[in-house]
């Protein structure tokens, strides 16, 4: 943990984690200071990089994007360059949670959320390997989410 942290800070930390809806006032009196007073280390967790946003968990099921596939990338090339461009397209795709540079036998590990198989076929042969320098992918059909998105240990 960084030195500019106490367990109060700790505390808000787990409890916004738990809760982004949680209003000042409730939050204080769970960490038990003034409103005043949280709000202020509120913001100064947000001020100082430790929050960086606070949003709802849509459920993908309920939206139509109730599959999950993760995909291993290799590039044709390990360049600056061939990184840059992979890294610029992958933004634009809009059924793209993650994006990770990785060691190992892949270049990059994507997490995907699509309707169903036939989506996710049509996203791969039109998108996916049409991604600047992909040599490569391998695809994984998540079968049953376990833990998905857990809060940090703090």
């Amino acid at each position: 943990m960084s030195a500019g942290l106490d367990r109060i800070d700790l505390k808000i930390l787990r409890l916004l984690q738990e809760d982004g809806r949680i209003g000042n006032a409730d939050l204080a009196k769970r960490v038990n200071t003034s409103p005043a007073t949280c709000h202020r280390r509120t913001q100064r967790l947000f001020d100082e990089g430790y929050l960086r946003g606070v949003r709802g968990v849509v459920a993908p099921d309920k939206v139509g994007r109730g599959s999950l596939v993760l995909v291993g990338v290799v590039l044709d090339r390990s360049t600056p360059e061939s990184f840059s461009a992979f890294e610029a397209a992958a933004l634009a795709m809009p059924t793209l949670l993650d994006c990770h540079l990785v060691a190992g036998d892949f270049d990059y590990f994507l997490k995907i959320r699509v309707s169903d198989m036939a989506d996710f076929n049509r996203m791969h042969s039109e998108i996916l390997i049409a991604l600047p320098g992909v040599r490569q992918t391998r695809t994984f059909f998540v079968m049953k989410e376990v833990i998905d998105n857990a809060p940090l240990s703090l």
